[in-house]
């Protein structure tokens, strides 16, 4: 798929992954939106970087999306791609009364829940474009859930379903539904986890993603993800140990 000059809407787009995404697209000549809750954070990113526009919005409330979906009707009515990648991800316990269900709650919300709202409200917009794309954000986690974030882990699975199940149903539609799995990227929220230590570059991450794009690869291994998925293939109880580095 052609990724040059189309409008592109990126949530979570003010740092990190999606940050780095906004810069590649902006460089190729794409008009690249980009949300979050963080206003000068998304100002601040927006300044940096050329055809990037910035509206404040918090994915997880109704009120905020409904303002969005429409400000894109009016003003960017040609939006061809949509990236759900923000997300939110807590280091945690199951067994030592971390509260959980809070966690999860939240976690399902922003991760999950959200992306299904937000994409229920732009896919008529989409859907109207000659060619189009989704491309939702999940994680290594969904071959093999990490036992530091296992909510995370949980509701990064279900994005992961979802993202399956909207790929078939879009299949005779101009949007196609691409899935970026990143391991453990480098980003201010993989710092609890070793991310700045052991995580690998967001720039990185951003080229991959552009390049299996343009090939049409619709499920996106990157960098340990592919090695994990083979293992996955073979023994997924054997991929759990790798991942958590389990005896």
């Amino acid at each position: 798929m052609n990724i040059e000059n189309r409008t592109v809407l990126i949530t979570g787009g003010g740092s990190g992954i999606g940050f780095e995404v906004a810069k590649s697209l902006s460089a190729l000549g794409n008009r690249v939106i980009i949300t979050g809750r963080n206003e000068d954070k998304l100002l601040k990113a927006s300044q940096a970087l050329k055809n990037v526009t910035a509206i404040r919005c918090d994915v997880t409330k109704e009120s905020d999306v409904i303002s969005l979906a429409k400000r894109i009707k009016n003003e960017f009515s040609d939006l061809s791609v949509l990236m759900n990648n923000a997300g939110v991800a807590h280091v945690h316990n199951l067994h030592e009364g971390s509260d959980t269900f809070s966690i999860a709650n939240e976690e399902i919300e922003i991760n999950y829940l959200s992306v299904v709202r937000l994409t229920e409200h732009l896919l008529p917009v989409l859907k109207a474009q000659p060619t189009a794309a989704i491309i939702n954000v999940t994680s290594i986690v969904v071959f093999a859930a990490g036992t530091v974030i296992p909510t995370y882990s949980a509701s990064k699975a279900a994005l992961h379903t979802y993202t399956q199940v909207l790929r078939s149903a879009l299949t005779n539609t101009s949007v196609k539904v691409f899935e970026l799995m990143p391991p453990l990227v480098n980003t201010d929220m993989a710092k609890d986890i070793g991310g700045e230590t052991r995580g690998m570059p967001s720039s990185e991450v951003s080229s991959q993603l552009l390049t299996a794009i343009q090939n049409n690869v619709y499920e996106i291994h990157v960098g340990m993800t592919a090695d994990l998925y083979k293992v996955f293939l073979s023994s997924p109880e054997q991929a759990f140990k790798v991942l958590n580095q389990v005896a």
